[in-house]
Order: C-alpha cells, then structure tokens, then sequence
C-alpha cells in the first residue's frame, strides 16, 4: 500500500496495479516516434503492422462507445514493423527484456523464420532489444541473430552479443532511436 497525502490534509491508501500487458510499450513508443519523425521529413515510410484478430463479441452502449469483449488472433503475426527505405524493404521486430539476456522465449519461431525469407529476398531484417533495467537498447542484424541461433545451444543471447555483435541506439531528443544510423552505416556507406 502506497500512502497519498493530499492537499486538504486526507490520507489515503491505495495499491499500484501491476500490469504485465503493456511490457515494452515504452520501446513501441519510442520507435514510433522515431518513424514519425522519419515519415515527417520524408526519410523513409515504416509502420508498424497491426495485429490480425477475430472479433467475437462486441458490447454496442452507443455507435462511438463500442467495445470489444472478446477477440483471438486470427493467424501468427509476422513481426512489429514494416517498411522501405532508400529503396530497400525493412522489416523488424522489436523486443523489451528485464534481464541481462534476451530469452528465445521472447521471439516465437515463425517471426524468425519471416525475417530469414526477408533476407533471402534481399530486404533489410533486424531486431532491436531493449534492456530495461540497463537502459540499454540495441539493433541486431538478422544475420548476426542467425548465425547465433545456428551455433549455440543456450536459450537466451547474452548481452555481450549484442555489444559485440550489434549496435548500440543512443536515445536522443529527435528521432529518439535512430536506428536508419546503423542501416546507413552497413548497407549504404560508400555510395
């Protein structure tokens, strides 16, 4: 319980609601901002994908009141953005962790396998982990991912993978994750 003191000089007590349901909203926040940020001075087009559902029952109290009682995903959605920039396809996925390790359990097997087809037809396939507790956020190519998957046996990407392996966003003011920074420096620095 969590004590409230208020103005007048009355105590309250209340207890904070837990919610697991929006775990990783900040990091869904702070890339959609950056897209924003990228469609506003035309830099590039990514969007997130919305997710595909069956809805089953509807509560109707008024036309603009509806609401939506009872949904189920219709198919297995592929991953959370998608897009095109500098004429090439980019599609990722993005993931927020409590821990110092990213568990396979956080990625489901038919995303990574969406990501594999995106690059074997020559689009651009990453995944951006952030790190809640280290404050840490960082872009993982799809290869990289792969060729993690392929040769360990472990159920979860260490932290130091990504360090030596991916590369770190610095958060900014605008565009909050730059992660096109990274795209330019593999794909088109040199041009």
């Amino acid at each position: 319980m969590i004590p409230v003191n208020y103005p007048t000089g009355i105590k309250k007590k209340y207890q904070k609601e837990i919610s697991h349901g929006n775990r990783g909203m900040a990091l869904e926040d702070d890339i959609n901002e950056t897209n924003k940020y990228y469609l506003k001075y035309n830099i590039a087009v990514i969007h997130k994908k919305p997710t595909p559902i069956t809805i089953k029952k509807v509560d109707y109290p008024s036309r603009i009141e509806a609401i939506i009682k009872e949904a189920y995903f219709k198919i297995p959605s592929t991953t959370d953005y998608n897009g095109i920039y500098k004429g090439k396809y980019i599609d990722f996925e993005a993931k927020e962790t409590r821990h110092t390790y990213f568990p396979f359990a956080n990625i489901h097997h038919h995303q990574i396998e969406h990501l594999k087809k995106i690059v074997q037809h020559g689009g651009i396939g990453f995944i951006i982990v952030r790190f809640s507790k280290l404050g840490e956020t960082y872009y993982l190519g799809a290869k990289e991912l792969f060729t993690f998957l392929e040769n360990s046996k472990r159920k979860s990407i260490p932290r130091e993978y990504f360090l030596n392996q991916g590369h770190l966003l610095k958060e900014k003011y605008s565009p909050r994750l730059d992660y096109l920074a990274i795209i330019n420096k593999i794909y088109f620095e040199g041009e």
